[in-house]
């Protein structure tokens, strides 16, 4: 998710991308300025007539709450009024006015043209693209400022940014720039949906369900999965288990894909095992090691979509999709059997698999919960920052979550099923 700076990024984008569609080396129209400034400061710059440049202006005229995400999330509080549980993002749609200012006849209509073409031909902006355009920002954009919005984390915000026209009536216009006290331009409205701001707060975090009862699980004439059950009747899998595949008419399965939507990742896997009419096997592969950097083949941590290529009458048929979370793991190694209470407490913990940027970590201890610190290269050894942690009576399981998905803390073959894992005791 995006932080409050969010808005500012959409803003330097635009005008990082209309910038480059005016000043091309090939326009035959010369040298234009693009700007993101109110109306009225631009008013008295081109009272020169003949002598003012060309110039194209964005501006932010209205902010309004996106409709489809305002109530996409659980309540923030608990019903007690006070307990976080959980960080709304405020979503929001941007309403932009493109502007053009030129001297001459027919200058204005040129400009405006080519910057309705170009958001026309660019409806959606590439995630790569904002990355892009936020790391070599114009000298308008002051060091410490420009850095900021290259950490918004606009590029990493779950929905795309969309550009769509907008229309304006007669009287919205004349009221707009009545109350911009600018002289009318040539201009055209649009609108940039959506930013996803979601702030960072710690959040009261529940233990997971021990035990779970009710499943149904429908078949059906053609290959289909049900579901993809990790070993031990463990809710998640982790680098290295071996996954059990259930479904129906399964003969003949020859590989398994699994596709991280969220990461742009996708793996197939041909190594299958114990295959039958209604499932088969197939292990998700352990960390190319000792390289300290990514390798390809490496899976993240996240919710994956397994789905199997089956060979039927002769042809190669494609399954439905089935969800698989892959967790991380805290390793064995990490002991430290006490940590100190206190403010600002800070604490690392080592891992597999390796941390990509972007990734939403936290680290729980019992039910205290905190972000880990800023990274921007894969790390295999968080740190996280406690604001405040309190002292906990007895020891409490540790928990380290990567895009919603925990670190597997039961043990599920137990009767009943009890907590086992890392833990410690904040003292």
């Amino acid at each position: 998710m995006s932080n409050a700076l969010a808005l500012a990024a959409v803003t330097a984008v635009l005008q990082s991308y209309l910038n480059a569609v005016y000043n091309n080396p090939s326009s035959v129209l010369g040298s234009v300025s693009v700007t993101a400034i109110a109306p009225d400061l631009i008013q008295g710059g081109i009272a020169g007539g003949g002598n003012a440049p060309l110039q194209v202006n964005i501006f932010l005229h209205q902010v309004t709450l996106n409709a489809a995400w305002r109530n996409i999330e659980m309540p923030t509080l608990a019903p007690d009024g006070q307990t976080r549980i959980a960080n709304q993002p405020l979503a929001l749609d941007l309403h932009y006015l493109l502007t053009a200012y030129a001297p001459e006849d027919s200058q204005a209509e040129a400009l405006l043209g080519l910057g309705v073409f170009f958001l026309h031909q660019n409806p959606m902006i590439a995630r790569a693209d904002i990355a892009s355009a936020l790391a070599a920002l114009p000298p308008s954009y002051p060091a410490p400022f420009a850095t900021a919005l290259g950490l918004s984390g606009l590029a990493d915000q779950v929905e795309m940014i969309k550009i769509t026209p907008a229309t304006l009536g007669r009287e919205e216009i004349a009221w707009l720039w009545t109350a911009l006290k600018a002289d009318y331009r040539p201009t055209f409205p649009f609108q940039v949906s959506v930013v996803l701001i979601q702030p960072q707060n710690p959040v009261f975090a529940a233990l997971p369900v021990l035990q779970r009862i009710i499943e149904a699980k429908p078949l059906s004439p053609i290959p289909t999965l049900t579901e993809a059950d990790p070993p031990n009747k463990q809710p998640v899998a982790c680098l290295g288990d071996t996954v059990t595949v259930q479904g129906a008419f399964l003969n003949g399965t020859s590989a398994v894909r699994l596709v991280n939507p969220q990461q742009g990742l996708q793996s197939d896997i041909t190594a299958i095992t114990n295959a039958t009419n209604v499932s088969f096997k197939f292990g998700i592969p352990n960390p190319v090691l000792p390289s300290p950097q990514l390798h390809p083949t490496d899976l993240p941590a996240g919710v994956y979509v397994v789905s199997a290529k089956v060979a039927s009458d002769g042809d190669t048929v494609d399954t439905n999709g089935v969800a698989l979370a892959i967790a991380p793991k805290i390793d064995a190694s990490w002991a430290p059997g006490t940590i100190p209470s206190g403010l600002n407490v800070s604490v690392s913990v080592p891992c597999a698999p390796y941390l990509r940027p972007g990734q939403a970590v936290q680290l729980l201890i019992g039910s205290q919960a905190a972000p880990a610190d800023t990274f921007d290269t894969p790390t295999n050894s968080p740190s996280f920052t406690f604001a405040n942690l309190t002292a906990t009576a007895t020891p409490v399981p540790v928990r380290l979550r990567v895009d919603g998905i925990d670190s597997p803390i039961i043990d599920m073959t137990a009767k009943p099923p009890k907590f086992t894992g890392p833990s410690v005791q904040v003292t």
